[in-house]
């Protein structure tokens, strides 16, 4: 990307007397939806610097002078594996005074579903509050008794909706909005590359894990996310755009996957351990809407992994599986235990059999496309059974909030193939694309 500085500033749209929208919308941060940029041509085979590098590489300069309070996760280190709040408290250059932990907590050491608590953190001293699961109200709460000037977030996501690290950002950026607060992303790539791919998210099926209208797989960064969120949703929601800066990464390309980055791999929960797990995850994370599957929660390849009770589920799966030929993806048959079942106990250290997805090319590869496929597979099964809750009577089905809508369960029940089933969001998916092409930083 061609830029004079390594900020995406509102404050300085507001210096050359631009407002927030503008800036979001003007035509010179457009970018393609999908590829490399003319400069990452010759970024090609550098390693990939994130937004904490370049922070820390500008002795904190955008944070001098202010109260600052982090947003962040074990993810949030440098290129040296030391942790942004490590750095800031050592450094001289930053007033730090709180951090905020989102789910799995600021330091890590909770499982899913489940937070650190309020406290004070035994490295920094200072006060880590417990921000999973907060709302929008209690995000301003906590921001004002914190006291500070700037919120900055740092936490590596993996490109999927229902990954919720991103609304814990949106909801504290509406908050910082309401609160008259300045927010700091530290931009990291997106460990699946640029392209978007899936379903629209549509009102009646918001949740936690999708709160606004955005594709499945967003292929955006979290950079990104935050500006198109700032421009489509926040001035509805909060009243006003935040105060938005996003420090870029530098040498990332739409067309990069993790394991080219360079980028410093810590995992972002307990169940995402590796980038081949985020490659499969958007697609696969749908099983989490199938009772009578595990998506390999508790075993060493979470999401790569996925099967039933092996009295239920056999190799012909695989086998029709494999048959579709479809593109950049593998499938073998696999016979697993999961040590961990969710929302699933009748699965939990029973012996399952199914198979583990191996990517062979992700630029081929389209996660969604291939777990509609192993849904159409395994709901020939008997014993093939869609989630349900019983405290949501009005939208029992887990699926329905994991892919925005009814369609896809009642197409795959009504017995439509895959080319059905992805064909009904095309126009929604370009859509989309036409809509974030501004918001686009690579």
């Amino acid at each position: 990307m061609h830029r004079r500085s390594f900020l995406t500033s509102t404050a300085a749209a507001s210096a050359l007397g631009a407002t927030t929208t503008a800036l979001a919308a003007s035509p010179a941060l457009a970018r393609p939806d999908d590829g490399p940029t003319a400069a990452g041509g010759r970024d090609r085979g550098r390693r990939v610097s994130t937004g904490l590098d370049v922070l820390v590489a500008s002795r904190f300069a955008t944070l001098r002078g202010q109260r600052v309070g982090v947003l962040s996760n074990p993810t949030g280190v440098d290129a040296r594996y030391r942790h942004l709040v490590d750095l800031m408290y050592t450094s001289g250059e930053v007033r730090l005074v709180a951090a905020f932990g989102p789910e799995h907590g600021f330091r890590g050491s909770a499982q899913a579903g489940g937070s650190e608590g309020t406290g004070i953190d035994a490295r920094t001293g200072i006060t880590v509050y417990d921000a999973y699961g907060a709302s929008q109200a209690k995000w301003a709460e906590m921001i004002t008794r914190s006291k500070i000037d700037t919120l900055v977030f740092d936490i590596q996501d993996v490109g999927a909706r229902f990954y919720t690290y991103i609304w814990t950002m949106y909801d504290s950026m509406v908050a910082a909005a309401r609160t008259g607060r300045r927010y700091v992303v530290l931009d990291r790539p997106n460990p699946i590359g640029g392209r978007a791919y899936g379903p629209m998210m549509t009102p009646p099926f918001t949740s936690g894990v999708g709160k606004k209208e955005i594709v499945q797989q967003h292929g955006m960064t979290v950079g990104e996310l935050a500006r198109f969120f700032n421009g489509e949703f926040l001035p509805a929601e909060a009243g006003r755009p935040v105060d938005l800066t996003v420090i870029p990464c530098r040498h990332w390309r739409r067309d990069q996957f993790a394991a080219t980055t360079g980028v410093p791999w810590v995992l972002p929960s307990p169940n995402m351990p590796t980038p081949d797990t985020a490659l499969v995850y958007p697609g696969t994370g749908m099983f989490e809407g199938v009772a009578s599957m595990t998506e390999g929660r508790g075993t060493t390849r979470p999401f790569e992994l996925i099967g039933g009770l092996a009295t239920d589920f056999d190799y012909h799966w695989v086998d029709r599986l494999s048959a579709r030929d479809l593109p950049g993806v593998e499938f073998r048959e696999a016979y697993f235990t999961p040590t961990s079942a969710g929302q699933k106990p009748d699965l939990l250290n029973k012996l399952c059999a199914g198979v583990e997805v191996k990517v062979v090319d992700p630029a081929r590869f389209d996660p969604i496309r291939t777990a509609v496929a192993m849904l159409v597979e395994a709901r020939k099964y008997p014993a093939f059974a869609w989630r349900t809750d019983s405290w949501d009577a009005a939208r029992p089905y887990w699926i329905d909030k994991l892919t925005g809508s009814t369609r896809l369960r009642t197409m795959i029940d009504a017995g439509a193939d895959v080319d059905d089933v992805v064909g009904a969001w095309s126009a929604e998916l370009a859509e989309f694309n036409r809509r974030r092409r501004r918001y686009l930083l690579y």
